[in-house]
């Protein structure tokens, strides 16, 4: 009892200190409107996406994320819209957040081989703080040492336990052949105030995103037509978050109908964690699943990270396509 109730209390304090930081997903390329809102419509006929993510499952409390997407290129506004909804359990319920997101990307041919998204998010969060979970030293130091018999606290609960945040970012993609393909994404431009309590200040800081990375047919280069029978995908990854960066490296292997993948998760302090993907891909539908294997001092006591995606392509119908989709990775 004493054991779970210490790793509860570290689980809590690594709550308090991350909470900063938005929640972040291996498979980025699986959930790609939260990559970069400018990738809404990408793909240009409709496209559902879906999301889990469980992280430390191994430690009492985990962090758990499910996130569900629907997006498509509409000509009457020359651009693709999206509409995400996000959902995050940490530490077992004593922090919740729910959010809703909608997205417009704006998008223009620079060249015959140039193509420019530029997108806008807005967000609406709401965060949830369940106050009786939390378990703090003066019930600790006052327990008698029976099971589920801690003492009131006498710590004074927030003003405030449901917190809803109104946010704001944005976001830029370049693709060249429907092949290379880069991006930049800020998140919350506002940085509105993260508190429970209405007298303090807790700003969840601003968040930048920079990504790039390139399908080569392994015959014929950037040129090819179908560049997912036999191709590989490098890509790169860089996010920096307050005084939080992260630097992704990895490398997809296309067989098709098969996909494997590995990256190695970098957090300049110390490295975090090496990533293994595999994957199945048909014509309208693609599911994946990674694991996370942990390299910082957490060590993998934690169990690491389980992730699985999906996403499924409708087709556009009968309508005339003026468009072509930029090929970025599916996972």
């Amino acid at each position: 009892m004493k054991l779970k109730i210490s790793l509860v209390l570290l689980l809590i304090s690594l709550v308090c200190f991350v909470r900063a930081q938005d929640a972040s997903f291996s498979q980025y390329y699986g959930n790609p409107m939260y990559l970069n809102p400018a990738l809404a419509g990408s793909k240009i006929c409709p496209r559902l996406t879906l999301n889990y993510r469980n992280q430390w499952p191994s430690i009492p409390g985990n962090f758990v994320t499910y996130a569900v997407g629907f997006d498509r290129f509409v000509d009457a506004v020359s651009g693709g819209v999206g509409l995400m909804v996000m959902s995050e359990n940490m530490a077992d319920g004593i922090l919740t957040n729910t959010s809703v997101s909608g997205m417009y990307s704006y998008r223009v041919n620079l060249s015959k081989l140039v193509t420019m998204n530029a997108g806008i998010e807005a967000t609406y969060m709401q965060n949830k703080l369940n106050w009786g979970k939390l378990i703090f030293a003066d019930q600790l130091n006052n327990w008698d040492g029976t099971a589920n018999n801690l003492p009131p606290t006498s710590e004074t609960p927030p003003d405030r336990l449901s917190l809803g945040l109104v946010d704001f970012s944005a976001g830029l993609l370049l693709g060249y052949r429907e092949r290379v393909y880069g991006g930049v994404a800020v998140n919350h431009l506002t940085q509105p105030d993260n508190s429970f309590y209405s007298n303090g200040a807790s700003k969840l800081d601003m968040k930048m995103t920079v990504h790039a990375g390139a399908l080569i047919d392994m015959r014929d280069g950037i040129r090819s037509g179908d560049v997912e029978d036999l191709s590989i995908s490098p890509n790169i990854m860089y996010q920096q978050q307050g005084q939080f960066h992260q630097l992704n490296l990895g490398l997809y292997l296309n067989v098709y109908p098969f996909v494997i993948g590995g990256w190695f998760r970098h957090n300049f302090e110390n490295p975090d964690a090496v990533i293994a993907l595999v994957g199945f891909q048909h014509e309208k539908f693609k599911i994946g699943y990674s694991y996370d294997y942990t390299v910082s001092r957490l060590t993998n006591i934690t169990g690491g990270a389980h992730e699985v995606s999906f996403a499924w392509q409708f087709d556009c119908g009968q309508k005339t396509i003026k468009q072509r989709a930029i090929k970025c990775p599916r996972f």
